[in-house]
């Protein structure tokens, strides 16, 4: 039945592009109209009509993305991360291609692990969950990582024991630090 479907709009189809001037001359026949054409579509196959008309007829009109305007800490943080970005541009150079495996953990900014409960980072950068990661001395300053299942963070800090494939997500509370522990996650630079 399907099949049968298929073939008659086809058909109506082809009837309508080849013959148009015959078809729309024809007093009793209408295929060269459009409108009548969608109708007998809509007969024979609704499915397909309904997909069409959604697609052609309800264009959605391209939408511009504002950018929200920066904040004066965030212009103060590419200031410094700008400054930086000169300072190490050999490590901007030598940053691992593709996917690598990262050893994470998860640090606050207290007195007893930073020394001072400011957070202020090594870059000159204060801490912010979700933004904050403490990276090897090989990692530059503001080189951005997409860290699997966690999403996209910037070197801003280092740490004593932070060597090798070890990178430290900042957090909020020791809690949140502990319960993270230690985990193997995939890592890829994603601005460098």
């Amino acid at each position: 039945m399907r099949i049968l479907k298929i073939f008659v709009v086809i058909v109506i189809v082809y009837i309508s592009l080849v013959f148009p001037k015959m078809a729309s001359a024809s007093e009793n026949t209408d295929f060269g109209n459009t409108a009548t054409l969608s109708k007998f579509i809509n007969i024979f196959l609704p499915e397909t009509a309904s997909a069409k008309e959604k697609t052609v007829d309800q264009e959605q009109p391209e939408i511009a993305v504002k950018e929200e305007p920066k904040t004066e800490e965030e212009i103060k943080n590419e200031a410094i991360l700008a400054k930086w970005k000169q300072k190490q541009e050999a490590r901007w150079k030598n940053l691992p291609k593709g996917q690598f495996v990262i050893n994470a953990s998860a640090y606050t900014a207290s007195a007893d692990e930073c020394g001072n409960d400011k957070g202020i980072t090594a870059s000159g950068i204060k801490v912010q969950e979700k933004r904050t990661i403490a990276c090897p001395p090989e990692f530059p300053f503001g080189v951005k990582i997409s860290i699997e299942g966690l999403g996209v963070y910037t070197c801003e800090d280092r740490g004593g024991a932070i060597k090798g494939n070890h990178i430290d997500i900042y957090v909020l509370t020791k809690k949140e630090a502990f319960s993270f522990g230690r985990q193997n996650l995939m890592a890829e630079i994603v601005e460098g």
